[in-house]
């Protein structure tokens, strides 16, 4: 899977909400090392990629979100965790060719990831690989 930095980086709101330019995978890496904003977070749940509940169980916990939101960043832990799942949200907007059919995928259970949604599994690294497998499969053209 090859998704642009810079597709990434929309998802969580681009350079207005990250705070600073992602043209590439350094500058993306560079990003998370030095902790995303915690506006990231609050990007993804009012632009519709993730509800709370997603975040909570993907990303950090409510109570920690919280916190951070306080302070005003999250840690670089928590930051690759919110990239994670934004390269598979980018890949499945490519995929589906639009936001809404990209989320009402990830939301749907499928029988090639055992009868679960795409985005339950987006919590682990294994999990997420499972799903980029699957998305790969289903841009290739590949019966999933």
């Amino acid at each position: 899977m090859s998704i642009e930095a810079a597709k990434v980086a929309e998802v969580v709101g681009g350079e207005r909400t990250v705070g600073r330019a992602v043209r590439n995978a350094g500058d993306l890496i560079a990003a998370v090392r030095a902790g995303l904003p915690a506006a990231t977070v609050e990007y993804v749940v009012d632009a519709g990629k993730m509800s709370r509940t997603e975040i909570d169980a993907a990303i950090l916990p409510r109570k920690t979100l919280a916190r951070r939101i306080k302070a005003g960043m999250l840690t670089a832990d928590q930051s690759d965790r919110l990239i994670r799942v934004a390269k598979v949200i980018a890949f499945a907007e490519e995929t589906f060719g639009s936001p809404d059919k990209a989320g009402a995928w990830l939301r749907r259970e499928t029988d090639p990831l055992g009868g679960v949604s795409p985005m339950s599994l987006l919590d682990t690294t294994e999990g997420t690989a499972q799903v980029e497998q699957l998305l790969t499969r289903i841009a290739y053209g590949v019966a999933a």
